[in-house]
């Protein structure tokens, strides 16, 4: 349901694209990790996957169970609700674990928050905390690398300034694009694991951030480096070759 819902309310709101590499492959029993910029971005991405045929289950904010307009759809869905500094913490790995081996994708992000700014340029994904790299190494899992770009353009910054992103969207049709990238399995230990994810998760947000022309505003604008490998479709108007689905 939620993503359905998602899938169409985002094309309401913004001009939605994406591409996948030629190696991507949403199976049955994987954990999508994708970049957190926008508390906008798991709509993006739920209508991006939706797209490519995946309803997965996301772990969220425990705190999104108490907004009645989202309850039902979360709690209906088997969606999870992550308490954060909570003894309940940790029985979110055991939903997640239970869910992949019903089969089902969980979408999770592994940055464990939003970047602390207020304009809508892009950046790169911050630091990742250790749950996905636990889930992986409990379940054996491969993570499937999920960037988006655009979403801090329909809400981003105080709660002021969202309210008015978001109200303003469906008139402005702000660009925006996801790119699903190849599988990974994490080995190695902890740290490793989880540097390993978020490297992957890093280069999905660069190929997305460049098919909308964007690059983080503390780093000098330069042309994206030639991409190699990605899904070609006969037309396609994206970087590198990229097969885009509108």
């Amino acid at each position: 349901m939620l993503s359905r819902l998602a899938e169409v309310l985002v094309p309401a709101a913004g001009r939605l694209t994406v591409t996948t590499d030629t190696r991507a492959a949403l199976v049955p029993g994987s954990i999508v990790a994708a970049n957190h910029t926008s508390l906008a971005d798991p709509a993006v991405v739920l209508a991006a996957l939706h797209r490519l045929g995946a309803e997965p289950v996301v772990m969220a904010a425990a705190g999104l169970w108490r907004v009645p307009l989202l309850r039902r759809a979360l709690a209906g869905g088997g969606h999870i609700p992550v308490h954060r500094y909570d003894r309940r913490a940790a029985r979110c790995l055991d939903l997640a674990e239970a869910a992949l081996g019903e089969g089902r994708l969980v979408l999770l992000y592994g940055e464990g928050g939003l970047p602390p700014r207020t304009d809508v340029a892009e950046s790169p994904p911050l630091a990742f905390r250790s749950g996905l790299a636990r889930l992986a190494e409990r379940t054996g899992a491969p993570v499937v690398p999920v960037g988006q770009a655009g979403a801090r353009r329909l809400a981003s910054g105080s709660a002021v300034k969202q309210v008015a992103g978001l109200t303003t969207a469906p008139l402005r049709r702000p660009a925006l694009h996801v790119h699903v990238g190849a599988p990974v399995l994490l080995s190695g230990d902890l740290p490793a694991r989880t540097a390993q994810a978020r490297a992957a998760v890093t280069a999905a947000w660069r190929t997305a951030a460049a098919c909308l022309g964007e690059w983080p505003a503390s780093r000098p604008r330069r042309p994206a480096p030639p991409q190699h490998g990605p899904r070609r479709s006969p037309g396609s108007d994206a970087p590198g070759g990229l097969a885009r689905l509108r």
